[in-house]
């Protein structure tokens, strides 16, 4: 798969058993479809936040494209100042480099904090901007 960001090849990672596409250029995550849900392995808590999301009308940052279908992405608000990138047709969702870590902070408990401490391990070499 390519980066939606550098159209360059993305690795492919398993963080917490599932597989995500890892951009080493711009250290960008790529989540299918259903990714993020299972990375919180709280379908309710999954469900709130993703239901929290909401399009970003006010947005100037320049939309890329679903790295499946192609299409343009919707900006969208996660919590009060995280702008993600959101496939219109559900094929996953797209986090520049610390968004992830930030969107996985919105969550208080469950396994978003392994998830991040694993995100950390991860990428020891690589600080991300908090």
């Amino acid at each position: 798969m390519q980066s939606p960001v550098s159209n360059e090849p993305m690795l492919v990672l398993e963080l917490s058993g599932v597989e995500i596409d890892y951009c080493p250029l711009t250290h960008g995550i790529w989540l299918d479809g259903g990714e993020l849900e299972t990375l919180l392995n709280d379908p309710d808590a999954a469900r709130q936040l993703i239901s929290s999301f909401r399009i970003d009308t006010d947005s100037r940052e320049k939309k890329i494209r679903c790295p499946i279908c192609r299409k343009k992405m919707e900006k969208v608000l996660a919590g009060e100042k995280i702008v993600i990138d959101r496939c219109p047709a559900g094929h996953g969702l797209w986090f520049d480099e610390g968004e992830l870590r930030a969107v996985l902070k919105l969550q208080p408990e469950g396994d978003a904090n392994k998830v991040i401490n694993l995100l950390n391990d991860m990428f020891r070499n690589n600080k991300e901007k908090e």
